[in-house]
């Protein structure tokens, strides 16, 4: 079954390029089906393997507590890089062809975006092996910050050698304290490779039901491409550029994160493993950075933002935080509820912890329960997005609390589309 797709996806992608020579981006659409149906095909192929090399786990919000393939991610990430190494000489068409397709254009060739294209490659392929490494030895959260470090690398050095830019434009309300331009030199680094942590990071934190860290990755990653649409359509040579080399990682992306999202979306038949979130990340990490709009591009991370700001308390141990911090499934009425962490235990808050949950409270982000004879504080809702949505709506439905998740993250795109294109303008 694995052989037959494989020949499929290369034969039609060779028949493909002898119709559609010159229009690269054609080729990029027709490549990210192809390989969106590979993906599809696969996955049911290789959930038993999984299984049998102990890569699974229980769905713990469904009664029977069955058993799932874990890391199916790797699987689509595969399609994705194989799919990625096939569309490696068409952006360049244009600078080996003229217009009868006979001779090397004169042009000169710009080795500096074939570079950032490999370097894009290498990190994602880098990311993908360290996030399956987690599927398998399931790290902690200090090694998992370590690691879209070393990843984010070859981005960094091709942005140092290719461009070198490390000034950023000042808001209109403090030109007058700062200036208009701030050079931040190595500060500027380790901003872009902050972004890469941040990116791979935030996904896998924002997950916990049935097709969370897929859904959300699409609509991030569809958001990006209306940019980058926008841009070529309406944007200078520097610009139109920048977001065709975007559109090139985004395609494939969303084409291989569809048949992934089929087999994920409630009721899963598999789990996507960290593998799928930190491939996910990097490559948004990937066309922002070198697409030089990493600004934008966190605008489109709203709810991952707020969920990360949310969770630092436990991250940073001021409060308890348990291992899982999945909402809790009643098997009596199938719904989920907010799960809890207990204050009660040794060194479970902290003194600033304390001072934060009850800002959390005041503000009605935190469910506080407190010993009715001590009035000390008991326990408190994890704090995550999925708790604190569970917490100020009720109980609900596995599928029902995925949908809103979704929802949260389509309305999220747009206001980011109004902050970047409406409210822009007031600050710079």
């Amino acid at each position: 079954m694995i052989f037959p797709t494989w020949v499929f996806l290369v034969i039609l992608f060779g028949i493909s390029t002898l119709t559609i020579l010159k229009e690269p981006l054609y080729i990029c659409i027709l490549a990210s089906v192809l390989a969106g149906y590979a993906t599809h095909k696969l996955i049911p192929s290789f959930k038993s393997q999984l299984v049998k090399a102990h890569l699974f786990g229980n769905d713990l919000h469904k009664a029977d507590k069955r058993i799932l393939p874990e890391a199916t991610g790797i699987i689509s990430g595969m399609s994705y890089i194989v799919c990625l190494c096939l569309l490696i000489p068409f952006p360049f068409l244009k600078w080996f062809l003229n217009e009868k397709g006979s001779k090397l254009n004169e042009e000169e060739f710009p080795h500096h975006k074939f570079e950032e294209f490999i370097a894009g490659i290498m990190s994602i392929v880098s990311m993908l092996f360290l996030g399956l490494i987690d599927d398998v030895l399931n790290l902690r959260w200090r090694q998992k910050i370590l690691f879209p470090t070393i990843a984010s690398l070859p981005l960094l050095m091709v942005y140092i050698v290719s461009y070198g830019v490390t000034t950023i434009v000042v808001p209109i309300p403090l030109r007058p304290i700062f200036g208009r331009i701030i050079e931040l030199g190595p500060l500027y680094y380790i901003y872009m490779g902050m972004v890469a942590v941040f990116c791979t990071n935030a996904i896998n934190i924002l997950a916990g039901i049935n097709g969370l860290e897929v859904s959300q990755s699409i609509v991030i990653a569809l958001s990006l491409i209306i940019n980058d649409i926008h841009f070529i359509l309406t944007g200078a040579q520097p610009a139109v550029e920048a977001h065709t080399f975007s559109l090139f990682f985004l395609i494939p992306f969303v084409g291989v994160s569809i048949p992934l999202l089929w087999y994920n979306w409630y009721p899963a038949q598999v789990f996507v493993g960290d593998s799928f979130c930190y491939f996910a990340g990097m490559t948004f990490a990937v066309v922002g950075i070198l697409g030089h709009f990493s600004k934008t591009l966190l605008l489109f991370f709203i709810p991952q933002i707020f969920n990360f700001l949310y969770s630092v308390p436990q991250i940073f141990k001021l409060v308890e935080c348990p291992r899982h911090r999945l909402p809790s499934f009643n098997e009596e009425d199938k719904k989920l509820y907010p799960s809890r962490a207990d204050l009660t235990l040794p060194g479970a808050l902290t003194k600033y912890g304390k001072i934060i949950l009850k800002i959390f409270e005041i503000l009605k982000l935190a469910d506080i329960e407190y010993d009715k004879e001590t009035k000390e504080m008991k326990s408190v809702n994890n704090l995550t997005l999925l708790n604190l949505f569970l917490v100020r709506f009720g109980p609900r439905y596995e599928r029902n609390l995925a949908v809103m998740m979704v929802i949260v993250q389509v309305l999220s795109s747009l206001l980011a589309f109004f902050i970047r294109y409406k409210l822009v303008n007031l600050v710079y």
